[in-house]
């Protein structure tokens, strides 16, 4: 294969192990990771003063010439698909898009085609320059197949290694729309007694604990209070329907990002997301809180009612600070209208 090759010198006062100095003094524009340094450790890839260097945890002195031989990017064994997509944004580094409910972002052994990374390769074809040695979308983020909304995916290596970076930081903007069972408040004194459940100011629902795979669904996740990841997840009150209340049009952001995270959240706070069949979206409503058409559109919703709305972040490459929103998707919006059809009492928070 043909072969780039990559040189530098270590500056002063390096890290103690060969992999973390490489990764801080290489060059920005070649965008390699540590983990990507590594593999190339491994497959002797990596020269420091001329000899080939085998172990990542060496040692390296300042000023040792470095000289690192990557592979030019090899095509994917993913086959490219010719499936539409909402493109909002795109550039030669980026691409913003709006998934539609239903897709999957990236083949696994139950989906090998029709996903977003399918759809993609046939899209931006020979415009990707190659990530992480294959040409391929560098995905950085998902959302679960039947949300809907905003991903942002890198089409070179300089972009997915910023864009990666900002999402370990937690720094990107992230809203997203749900419509869930119940309406949130601070007042309400079974919600003050959820563990993990407390509010700021403006009512604004936080949702703190550790998030686990389930122990014995492997297809869930479970809350905890020890061991797991940690997750944030922030919620206010946009919209509140039925006679009494009965359901809420939420605002959730992110302060992490985990798997599931608002819908295992909001499902631990006694506010599942209508429609979500893994934690529990189907609820009878009391009684003639919203007509019948409305209570039959919310029982049939087939899908978690949750949209990826709004997209923020740092462009990798120009450094812009970019916005990006997303309406919601017809299944939603309409089930909204039948839900303030029903209820002249629909109000904004």
């Amino acid at each position: 294969m043909p072969l780039r090759q990559i040189r530098f010198s270590i500056d002063e006062t390096p890290p103690s192990r060969l992999d973390k100095a490489l990764a801080r003094d290489v060059p920005v524009e070649a965008a390699l990771s540590r983990t990507r340094i590594g593999r190339l450790i491994a497959e002797g890839a990596v020269r420091v003063d001329g000899t080939v260097a085998q172990d990542p945890k060496a040692r390296i002195d300042a000023g040792a010439e470095v000289i690192i031989d990557v592979e030019e990017a090899q095509d994917s064994h993913i086959l490219p698909e010719d499936i539409p997509l909402d493109v909002i944004f795109e550039d030669d580094d980026l691409i913003v898009v709006n998934k539609p409910a239903g897709m999957v972002v990236h083949p696994a052994p139950g989906t090998p085609s029709g996903t977003l990374v399918n759809a993609l390769l046939a899209h931006c074809g020979a415009d990707l320059s190659g990530v992480g040695g294959l040409k391929r979308p560098g995905i950085v983020h998902r959302i679960d197949k039947d949300t809907s909304g905003l991903l942002v995916v890198a089409k070179s290596d300089v972009a997915h290694h910023g864009l990666a970076a900002q999402f370990e930081a937690h720094s990107v903007e992230r809203y997203y729309q749900a419509l869930v069972y119940g309406v949130p408040d601070a007042n309400d004194p079974r919600l003050r007694g959820v563990k993990g459940a407390s509010f700021e100011p403006g009512n604004i629902l936080k949702l703190t604990t550790q998030l686990a795979r389930h122990r014995t669904d492997r297809q869930r996740q479970a809350v905890l209070f020890h061991g797991g990841r940690h997750a944030v997840t922030r919620a206010r009150t946009i919209e509140r329907f039925g006679r009494p209340p009965v359901l809420a049009l939420m605002e959730c952001w992110l302060e992490t990002g985990r798997t599931h995270q608002i819908r295992v959240h909001l499902a631990h706070a006694g506010h599942g997301l209508v429609g979500d069949p893994t934690y529990g979206g189907k609820r009878k409503l009391a009684a003639k809180a919203v007509s019948e058409p409305a209570a039959q559109a919310i029982k049939n919703f087939s899908r978690q009612a949750l949209h990826a709305a709004v997209l923020g972040f740092v462009h990798p490459v120009s450094g812009e600070n970019v916005r990006f929103e997303a309406p919601l998707p017809q299944d939603m919006s309409g089930l909204l209208e039948t839900a303030r059809a029903s209820d002249t009492n629909s109000k904004p928070a």
